[in-house]
């Protein structure tokens, strides 16, 4: 069983960074992209970054050129970097991993960023 842990989260003011780590384990071989899920109190859980095992990578709009999201698999570690923070970046963030060939998904329990003005 695959067993993700988010860490890294905090409260920053408005520009500042935070970087957030996911440690990813279990049968880590079987994971084929590792992403990065935002989610905002009263909406639904949003991907914002992904990547896959060749390090192809994408970014959604509102975080591209702020976010950075990076994969050391050796460590089994997830990061994603994030500059530039802005209040509407303020939610629980959350480590997915997605499996081949069953396309199963795991979710780590989550980390809270909190950005003030």
């Amino acid at each position: 069983q695959i067993q993700l842990v988010e860490s890294g989260g905090g409260l920053v003011q408005v520009g500042g960074s935070l970087q957030l780590s996911c440690s990813v384990l279990g049968p880590t071989d079987a994971i084929i992209r590792r992403s990065w899920y935002r989610q905002v109190p009263g909406r639904q859980r949003e991907l914002i970054a992904y990547i896959f095992n060749s390090g192809s990578k994408i970014h959604i709009d509102s975080v591209k050129g702020r976010f950075t999201i990076s994969s050391d698999n050796a460590k089994n570690t997830l990061t994603l970097q994030m500059n530039a923070l802005e209040p509407e970046d303020t939610g629980d963030y959350y480590c997915n991993g997605v499996t081949s060939p069953s396309g199963d998904e795991f979710f780590g329990k989550g980390t809270q960023v909190t950005v003030s003005s």
